[in-house]
C-alpha cells in the first residue's frame, strides 16, 4: 500500500476514534456537570436547612426564656397576650363605668414596733410574719388588663364583667420604712392596681377592695405563715364587691365563727426562723348551702353538704377548708332564692371569698382557671349566667404563666 493510502486509512481511523472519544468526553463532561450541580444543590439545601434549624432553635430558646417559662410565684411577665383579630371588638383605655376612683386609694398604716426585718431569699421576716416582695411592672399590669378586656369585648353585651385585684400582706401589713432596704425592695401594689384598673375598657367594672383592707390593716386579715388572706380579709373584700354592685351585704353578726388552730402555711418551711402557727377562721351562714364539686374537667360532680370542708384539721392544708381547696369547677348553692347566678374566675385567693356570695346568688359557679378547660363564654351561656367576676391576688395577676392560663379559657 502506498503512503497516501496508509495516511487516508490512518486519518479515517483516527477521526473515527477521535469522534468516539470526543463523544465519550462530552458524556463524561455532562455527567460531571450533573454531579457538580447535584452536589451544589445538596450543599445549598443543607445550608438552608441548617440556617432554618438554627433560627428555630433560637426562636424556641427566646420564647422559653422570655415568654412562658416564668415560675408561677414570680410576677415578671414579659409577653403580651394578643387578642384574636377575628373577633376582637374595639376597646377603650378609659373605664367609663369603673367603680373605682383611681385618685382615692387609702394608705395603709400598720402598727410598727420599730424592730428590724430579716431578708431571706425573696421574702422578708418581720414581727413573726413573712412578707413576699412584689416585683410587678407596668407591662405585667397592662398584660393582665388586656386579658380581661379581650374577654369582655368578645363575651357580648349581656354579660356583666367585674374584676378585683387583691393586694397581699406586704402592702397592708409591712411598715413603709421596711418596704426597701439593704439589697431588696418591693414595688407599690397600689400603683400596680391603679395601672390595671386604668387600662380596663368600659366593658369591665373594677372593684376596689384595697381601701377596705387598708382601713382594717391592723386586724387579722392575712396569715403570718402563709401567702393567702384570712376569711376576715376576704369578707372586707366581699363588702366592697357588694357595695360596688349595689347589693345587700351579709353581716358576720348573723353567722357562726368556726376555728382551726395550728395552721402551718406555705412560708413555714422556706424560712429558717420559727414563725409560729396561724388560726383559720370560717363563718357558717344562717341559711342552707351546698356544693357540687368536680375534681377534674369533665368528671362527675360530687355533692357536698357545705361550702366548707369542715373535717379539715391543723397542719399545712388548713386553708383547704374553703370550698375543699383548688378544684376545676365548684358550684356553690344556697336556698336564698335570689334568682341570680354568677361565675367567679379565680386562683386560690378566691377560695376564702366565694362562700359569702351565696348570700346574694342562688348559684356561684367557681372556675379555677389553672385547672379548668373550656370556654368561659360558652359555659356562661349554657348555664344562664350573666355576671362574671375575675378575682386574683396581685402576685398572680402579674405573673406571665398565670396570665397565659387565664387567657386559655377566654
Amino acid at each position: 500500500m502506498s503512503n497516501n493510502g496508509y495516511n487516508r486509512n490512518y486519518n479515517r481511523n483516527y477521526r473515527s476514534s477521535y469522534n468516539r472519544n470526543a463523544s465519550q468526553r462530552r458524556r463524561n463532561t455532562k455527567r460531571r456537570n450533573r454531579r457538580r450541580l447535584r452536589n451544589r444543590i445538596i450543599i445549598v439545601s443543607t445550608f438552608i436547612i441548617l440556617i432554618a434549624l438554627i433560627i428555630l432553635v433560637f426562636s424556641l430558646l427566646f420564647k422559653s426564656c422570655f415568654g412562658g417559662s416564668q415560675d408561677a410565684t414570680q410576677p415578671m411577665a414579659t409577653e403580651t397576650i394578643a387578642p384574636s383579630t377575628e373577633t376582637q371588638k374595639p376597646t377603650s383605655n378609659t373605664s367609663s363605668n369603673s367603680a373605682v376612683d383611681l385618685s382615692d386609694f387609702s394608705v395603709p398604716n400598720p402598727k410598727d414596733d420599730n424592730s428590724s426585718a430579716t431578708l431571706e431569699g425573696d421574702v422578708l421576716m418581720w414581727n413573726n410574719a413573712v412578707f413576699e416582695l412584689f416585683k410587678g411592672t407596668e407591662d405585667t399590669a397592662t398584660n393582665y388588663a388586656e386579658t380581661i378586656n379581650n374577654f369582655a369585648a368578645n363575651a357580648g353585651s349581656n354579660l356583666k364583667v367585674y374584676s378585683m385585684v387583691v393586694p397581699n400582706h406586704t402592702e397592708m401589713g409591712l411598715p413603709e420604712r421596711l418596704k426597701s432596704g439593704d439589697g431588696y425592695s418591693t414595688e407599690s401594689q397600689a400603683a400596680n392596681i391603679k395601672t390595671i384598673y386604668s387600662k380596663f375598657s368600659s366593658n369591665v367594672t373594677a372593684v376596689n377592695c384595697y381601701n377596705n383592707l387598708a382601713e382594717h390593716c391592723n386586724e387579722y386579715i392575712y396569715f403570718n405563715t402563709d401567702h393567702h388572706w384570712t376569711a376576715l380579709g376576704s369578707y372586707y373584700a366581699y363588702k366592697a364587691f357588694a357595695k360596688s354592685t349595689n347589693q345587700e351585704v351579709l353581716s358576720l353578726d348573723q353567722c357562726t365563727e368556726n376555728k382551726i388552730e395550728g395552721f402551718t402555711g406555705s412560708f413555714t418551711n422556706i424560712v429558717s426562723g420559727n414563725i409560729g402557727t396561724d388560726t383559720v377562721s370560717y363563718w357558717t351562714f344562717p341559711y342552707e348551702t351546698s356544693m357540687e364539686l368536680t375534681t377534674e374537667t369533665g368528671g362527675e360532680a360530687l355533692h357536698c353538704d357545705s361550702v366548707y370542708y369542715e373535717d379539715e384539721t391543723s397542719g399545712s392544708n388548713s386553708y383547704g377548708v374553703f370550698i375543699y381547696g383548688d378544684n376545676p369547677l365548684s358550684v356553690l348553692k344556697s336556698d336564698r332564692q335570689t334568682g341570680k347566678k354568677i361565675a367567679v374566675v379565680k386562683e386560690s385567693y378566691g377560695n376564702a371569698f366565694v362562700p359569702y356570695l351565696t348570700y346574694n346568688y342562688d348559684e356561684v359557679h367557681v372556675i379555677d382557671f389553672r385547672h379548668w378547660e373550656g370556654s368561659l363564654a360558652s359555659y356562661c351561656s349554657e348555664n344562664g349566667i350573666d355576671e362574671v367576676l375575675f378575682i386574683n391576688g396581685i402576685m398572680s395577676a402579674n405573673t406571665g404563666m398565670q396570665n397565659k392560663a387565664l387567657s386559655s379559657i377566654m
